[in-house]
């Protein structure tokens, strides 16, 4: 039995449906454009207003990717330094966010192999057909 909140949150989808309605130029309803119309025959139908949740799948490891993110984080990683070490002159703040980054991106490819290596292996089971058990 669903929870009041599960219940609340299904009336509220029942609510808010909607669908599109077209116009000609004197207001009359009309039937939408044949293009449009294969369009949305063409979607799959919709449990209580909402798609079957899909898993977004995982990216390979690409050492670019990773670039990017380190070119992301040492602003970041520069700004907290220079608010934890006051004292440190900016060359020194520098030398120690490039320390950092210098740790941070090579784990960071690390992290994104595992992770791929992982969501690889899961789909794969996942996609074998179950053996039979007696």
């Amino acid at each position: 039995m669903p929870s009041r909140k599960q219940r609340r949150r299904q009336q509220k989808l029942r609510r808010h449906e909607w669908e599109e309605v077209y116009l000609d130029e004197e207001g009359n309803e009309v039937e939408p454009p044949p293009e449009l119309a294969a369009q949305a025959s063409a979607r799959p139908e919709k449990r209580n207003g909402r798609g079957a949740a899909t898993p977004r799948g995982v990216q390979p490891p690409s050492w670019r990717r990773v670039l990017k993110r380190g070119a992301l984080f040492a602003p970041l990683m520069f700004v907290m330094i220079a608010i934890l070490e006051p004292d440190s002159s900016t060359v020194e703040k520098l030398i120690f966010t490039g320390q950092l980054a210098l740790i941070f991106i090579p784990f960071s490819y690390l992290i994104d192999s595992m992770s791929y290596r992982v969501w690889r292996r899961r789909t794969e089971r996942d996609s074998r057909p179950a053996a039979k058990s007696r």
